[in-house]
């Protein structure tokens, strides 16, 4: 006997989504049906994967499929699939809810421009609630498999704020959805050509059959069913034999993103090991890809059963933006998790599969630098992981990496390791770069004033994934990366005898200035000494070769972690006006005064933090007030 329904509120985010979608992907209404469609597809594959551990669950049937129908009169479209189903917690799960990672990022960037937001709605996907596109109303019934005929759950809204649930009987498992038409979409939807037609647009390579009733010779439909898509695996036809198109659309099927990739590799192995991958490159970067829960994008079959949608053995970390099929001949159909993690084929599927995805790259990066400029900016950071966690590749990805420099002085990340070794001054052998917090902080960073004077380019590093890559990636073709902020600057054979010997000079001129700054700063230095990095700026700090920038240093702290305490080196110059003015301080009290504000204002420059902002202030003020007397 059905429980009485139950009203209950939909999460505010799903209100906002299902206002903006229905409004912003009108345009492009048809895609409802693909959506259901593969939501359908998907819980086949998961009673299939389920069933391999509980056969029980196929409760006497294992012919999966997905049904389309209509009805003129009742104005209602019905897909229905007899797949893994839902039960009561699920349907509050995953449609009351938006459990998606990066939901009030997304939110955030919606602009109120329909055109822009579409695309936007469609990166985030768009999934079961592209029904109320058409419809004014959606019903859903449901049974999980393994759950007894009294356990269904029927699901209604009409997408304005509120959902009924009630408990109803449900002899099949698996779920069907009837959308009521709206009045204006009936006359357009509501006949057997033009379901036929998105179908077989949309979802023709889905592999498992696709059904609606047969067109008796009145043109209506009969009480028998045929197969109107394919319903072969796209991944094992031939290359020839597939369209750009139908590649298109299978990534919309396997990615669940509106838009379209960037670019793909299909590949079929042979041998010891036979599998066969077709990988995607997206266009655009999904909500979740900084979230440490988000999973890989990588469907694994079996002799093309579906085994499982997030296997994350089959590709490194850095490239989880990367989304497809692979379906190996080799694996047991009953391979779990637990087998993945050591077995000898997984890691050669998954060696193969990055290098066909970096060598992908490499050839847009090759062939269309500006293709592959739209990658960077969206998967840039997430590639400069790679140097760290995979190591065989490393060479490989160095090559693909791309830098903001001072050759331009722009915030464009467009300069490879490639150019910048083709650009090097002659006597250079060493590629310079620098980090720091923001991209203007690097660039006018004290600590590159000589390589500016000389002509040498820095790299500009304002990730924070770039103190990790240069901890990890010490040289390229032979040239070794240094930071212009850490340790001693050599330039060596770009610097001629007489700029040596002027250096030495310097020092040996200063040496009395140094020793009384270093004094009184005591402890709060490792070392004081004349740079050879300023030029036009009184001081600067420098960190030891092996020491993290001071920001990171900043954040690991707030983030709680303990850091091996160290100290900066103060570097000076003594041609600057205001060490002309310290110099000449009889008073050692003002004299200390002024040291301290030389080192604050080192490690602000660096973009360090001052663990006594107001004794700074104080002080300031107080020299300031002194000047001016």
């Amino acid at each position: 006997m059905a429980a009485p329904k139950e009203t209950m509120q939909f999460q505010t985010e799903v209100n906002q989504l299902l206002q903006l979608m229905i409004h912003s992907l009108y345009s492009n209404k048809e895609i409802f049906l693909r959506e259901l469609l593969s939501n359908a597809s998907d819980a086949c594959d998961k009673l299939r994967f389920e069933a391999l551990s509980d056969p029980a669950l196929l409760e006497g049937s294992g012919d999966l499929r997905v049904d389309v129908d209509f009805d003129p009169e009742a104005h209602t479209i019905t897909i229905r699939d007899n797949g893994i189903g839902m039960s009561r917690d699920e349907v509050i799960a995953n449609i009351g809810t938006i459990a998606k990672s990066g939901t009030r990022e997304f939110f955030q960037r919606l602009s109120g421009d329909q055109a822009k937001d579409a695309q936007l709605i469609g990166q985030f996907g768009v999934g079961f609630y592209s029904a109320f596109i058409v419809a004014e109303r959606v019903t859903l019934n449901t049974r999980r498999a393994g759950m007894e005929p009294q356990h269904g759950v029927r699901w209604e809204s009409d997408g304005t704020g509120v959902y009924t649930l009630e408990t109803v009987e449900l002899p099949a498992r698996g779920t069907e959805i009837i959308l009521h038409i709206r009045e204006d979409e009936r006359t357009d939807l509501l006949n057997s050509w033009r379901l036929r037609s998105i179908i077989s647009k949309y979802s023709d390579h889905i592999p498992l059959p696709i059904r609606m009733r047969k067109l008796g010779e009145d043109g209506k439909p009969s009480e028998e069913w045929e197969t109107v898509n394919k319903a072969s695996a796209l991944w094992q036809r031939p290359k020839s034999e597939i369209s750009e198109e139908e590649y298109k659309e299978f990534y919309q099927h396997v990615s669940h993103d509106f838009g379209e990739p960037l670019a793909w590799v299909h590949n079929r192995v042979e041998g010891r090991l036979e599998y066969t991958s077709l990988l995607y490159i997206p266009s655009k970067a999904p909500f979740d890809l900084w979230d440490q829960k988000q999973t890989h994008g990588i469907k694994l079959y079996v002799q093309r059963v579906f085994i499982m949608d997030d296997a994350e053995q089959l590709l490194p970390r850095y490239l989880r933006f990367v989304r497809g099929v692979i379906d190996s001949s080799d694996l047991p159909l009953n391979v779990s998790r637990e087998i993945l993690q050591g077995n000898r084929s997984i890691e050669q599927m998954r060696s193969g599969a990055t290098k066909r995805i970096l060598g992908l790259l490499e050839e847009i990066a090759e062939k269309d630098p500006e293709k592959y400029q739209k990658f960077w900016n969206e998967f840039g950071r997430v590639l400069k992981e790679g140097p760290g966690e995979d190591f065989s590749n490393r060479e490989q990805i160095a090559k693909l990496l791309r830098f903001a420099s001072t050759h331009s002085d722009t915030e464009a990340q467009n300069v490879s390791l490639a150019e910048y070794v083709g650009r090097m001054k002659e006597g250079q052998d060493k590629i310079y770069y620098i980090t720091a917090d923001s991209f203007l902080a690097a660039k006018n960073s004290p600590q590159l004033e000589v390589l500016r004077k000389k002509g040498i380019e820095v790299l500009l590093l304002s990730d924070r994934v770039d103190e990790w890559l240069t901890s990890h990636l010490h040289e390229f073709e032979g040239k070794s990366l240094v930071s212009a902020a850490k340790g001693d600057l050599d330039l060596g054979a770009i610097e001629s005898e007489e700029e040596k010997k002027a250096q030495e000079e310097s020092e040996k001129a200063a040496e009395g200035l140094v020793e009384r700054i270093k004094t009184a700063l005591g402890d709060r230095v490792e070392a004081v000494r004349v740079s050879h990095r300023l030029t036009s700026s009184p001081s600067c700090i420098v960190l030891g070769e092996r020491d993290m920038a001071l920001y990171m240093q900043q954040l690991l702290k707030q983030a709680g972690h303990e850091l091996p305490s160290s100290k900066p080196t103060l570097e000076i110059n003594p041609q600057h006006p205001m060490l002309a003015r310290i110099e000449k301080e009889t008073d050692e009290t003002r004299f200390g005064e002024w040291s301290a504000l030389l080192l604050d204002q080192a490690i602000l420059a660096e973009g360090g933090q001052l663990e006594d902002p107001a004794s700074f202030v104080a002080r300031l003020n107080q020299l300031m007030l002194a000047l001016a007397d």
